[in-house]
């Protein structure tokens, strides 16, 4: 270890013993809640997205439902394929092919169909494909063999905007950008491979070197944004003021001379790593992707490292089963800074699988059928004046929701203090007895006087939500005017009506 350090410059010495205190275990991780909901939301997006292009490729346009569950873990769904499809019916429908019920079959609904249209246009669009090829040819660049391995590729077509069939429809299309090599006998590689063919002076400036306009070599520091709550170490704040500070190289450049282990060459591998994020149009990705392009550039190491020691510049999310890489400059809270026509659609299928879930909370309302729950005293009645069409009655003023055995008429054990004759109380009366009839699901219900039929408060104009109504009930065939008083007793089970004239 001397004799290295003897090796290296003294700048270099310098920056080695700055990494020395840098303790990632002393790092506290705060969890970013925006940052979260924004990965958490994207969650089914993907495998539903799979299922969706999965059965638009049948020439029936349709799937058994036995054989989705055969291809499950292609499609990358994690629950039983019934279940997630019954999860979103405004995107998939079950049917019985020929009316028999067996063999159900699985197709797509017109609103998904209208989407998935939309989203075709923007992948035959022109403009598309150009973006798409510049983002796959800036991606090669940052390797230094200048060649990936298809399989990595295809991690990552998804993040990148590229159509599932890239490799027959957007690669012979630009055969000045890359080919494909290797595999199927064409190549001496076994493995195929996605090749650089030309380089692009023009596309082989980072987005860092954009924003700041400096010279070559010159410092460029990182926008850091840390969660709330994540508190910086006065040693690790230190040595990110002094690392900030370090010339910028750029991920297109060949850094093989600089140390790797020193803060230069780290600074490097973020950029490297920074700039691979940036060409993701949801800013954002697996880290099992970052690691295994990583690996395929000679860099897992430094990208781990870079993770680690960088969560201003980058925030690994443990939502949705797995962790993702999200570049937190390109965020503001959960919304995306850089809109992409791509990303629009996929949150129009957000918005279409979520309709769904909104539409299920009213299953819990009360439907015409439910049967109304009992209300006991206190409930509507209380302070509130009741509407003409609450009150129970017909048409002829009297109660039309009791039958002659639950009303005993022609009772009169009224006292004379009980007996009304002014037209306060007359209407005090009209009010219980609307309230009564809230209660009538019962044969012969028991009615308990729990308040008191006159409130001295009561008084006119103090609490307008206490207002005692007028009600004039007109018996037809008659030309007298009947006041229907209603009152509770708590002695014996019936409802005694008293019918007082004017």
């Amino acid at each position: 270890m001397q004799s290295l350090l003897r090796s290296l410059p003294r700048r270099h010495r310098h920056n080695e013993s700055h990494r020395t205190f840098v303790d990632v275990a002393s790092i506290k991780w705060v969890r970013d809640r925006a940052l979260d909901h924004a990965v958490e939301k994207e969650g089914n997006l993907k495998p539903l997205l799979n299922l969706k292009n999965l059965i638009k490729s049948e020439p029936s346009k349709s799937l058994p439902l036995s054989l989705i569950a055969q291809q499950r873990e292609s499609l990358g769904i994690a629950t039983r394929p019934v279940d997630f499809i019954r999860r979103y019916p405004s995107v998939f429908q079950e049917f019985f092919p020929g009316g028999i019920g067996i063999h159900p079959h699985v197709k797509l609904t017109p609103e998904v169909l209208g989407l998935d249209a939309d989203e075709h246009l923007i992948y035959q669009s022109e403009n598309n494909k150009r973006v798409g090829a510049d983002r796959l040819l800036k991606l090669l660049m940052l390797a230094r063999i200048n060649k990936i391995p298809l399989r990595i590729v295809n991690r990552l077509i998804w993040d990148l905007g590229l159509p599932h069939d890239y490799t027959e429809t957007l690669v012979p299309e630009f055969p000045d950008y890359f080919q494909v090599t290797g595999g199927n006998g064409n190549g001496s590689c076994s493995e195929p491979y996605l090749e650089l063919v030309c380089w692009s002076n023009e596309l082989a400036v980072s987005v860092m070197e954009k924003k700041a306009r400096c010279e070559k070599g010159m410092p460029v520091a990182f926008p850091l944004q840390y969660s709330r709550g994540f508190e910086v170490d006065k040693k690790f704040k230190k040595w990110v003021d002094g690392w900030q500070k370090l010339p910028y190289v750029s991920p297109y450049e060949n850094a093989l001379h600089l140390p790797a282990k020193s803060d230069e060459a780290d600074k490097w591998a973020v950029s490297v790593l920074h700039e691979l994020l940036h060409l993701l149009i949801g800013k954002k990705t697996d880290r099992e992707n970052v690691l295994l392009l990583g690996e395929c550039l000679g860099l897992r190491s430094r990208f781990k490292r870079a993770l680690l020691q960088h969560p201003g510049i980058f925030y690994l999310s443990s939502k949705i089963g797995t962790h993702t890489v999200v570049l937190r400059e390109g965020y503001k809270r959960n919304l995306l800074i850089e809109s992409h026509p791509l990303m629009d659609m996929r949150y129009k299928y957000i918005h279409l699988m979520n309709t769904v879930n909104e539409d299920k909370k009213t299953k819990g309302l009360p439907s015409k059928n439910t049967p109304e729950p009992k209300l006991g005293h206190g409930s509507k009645g209380e302070g509130e004046e009741m509407q003409d069409g609450e009150t129970g009655k017909g048409q002829d003023g009297e109660s039309s929701d009791f039958s002659d055995s639950e009303v005993e008429e022609g009772s009169d054990d009224y006292s004379d203090e009980e007996e009304v004759g002014d037209e306060d109380t007359s209407q005090t009366v009209s009010h219980v007895n609307a309230r009564g009839n809230r209660v009538r699901t019962r044969k012969t219900p028991k009615y308990e006087a729990k308040r008191p039929l006159r409130s001295p408060n009561n008084s006119e104009g103090r609490n307008p939500r206490k207002t005692r109504t007028k009600e004039r009930t007109e018996v037809s065939g008659s030309s007298h005017i009947l006041r229907a008083l209603f009152r509770r007793r708590s002695s014996g089970n019936v409802l005694i009506f008293n019918f007082g004239g004017i």
